[in-house]
C-alpha cells in the first residue's frame, strides 16, 4: 500500500547537523512533488521545503536558505532533507508529504 517513511531524525548539539529521509513505497515517485512539513511544540505546522522529482525544482522556506536543502534520489525513491547549523527552534517533528496527499508518520528532531 501507499506508505511514505522518513527517518533520520534524532538528537543533536545546536550548531549540528542531521540528514532526514522520505522514502516512498508504492507510490509514483519520479513524476511527482514532494514536500518537508515541520511542527514545534505548541505550534502550528509549516512548510519547510519542497521538490518536482520530474524537473528538480527545489524551494525552500526563506527563513531557512542556507541552513536546509533538500534533494531527491529517483532510483531509491527516496527525498532528503539536509539540516546543518541546527537551532533549538528547528525542534520539531518532520513530515514528508507528496502531492497525492499521503503523509509520513514524522520524525523527531531534537536540538539541545
Amino acid at each position: 500500500h501507499v506508505q511514505l517513511v522518513e527517518s533520520g531524525g534524532g538528537s543533536v548539539q545546536a550548531g549540528g547537523s542531521l540528514t532526514l529521509s522520505c522514502t516512498a513505497f508504492e507510490y509514483p515517485f519520479s513524476d511527482n512533488y514532494f514536500a518537508w512539513f515541520r511542527q514545534a511544540p505548541g505550534k502550528e505546522r509549516e512548510g519547510v521545503a519542497a521538490i518536482s522529482t520530474r524537473g528538480r525544482d527545489t524551494y525552500v522556506s526563506f527563513d531557512l536558505k542556507g541552513r536546509f536543502a533538500i534533494s531527491a534520489d529517483n532510483a531509491e525513491n527516496t527525498m532528503y532533507l539536509q539540516l546543518n547549523n541546527l537551532k533549538l527552534d528547528d525542534t520539531g517533528v518532520y513530515y514528508c508529504v507528496g502531492s497525492m496527499g499521503y503523509w509520513g508518520q514524522g520524525t523527531q528532531v531534537t536540538v539541545s
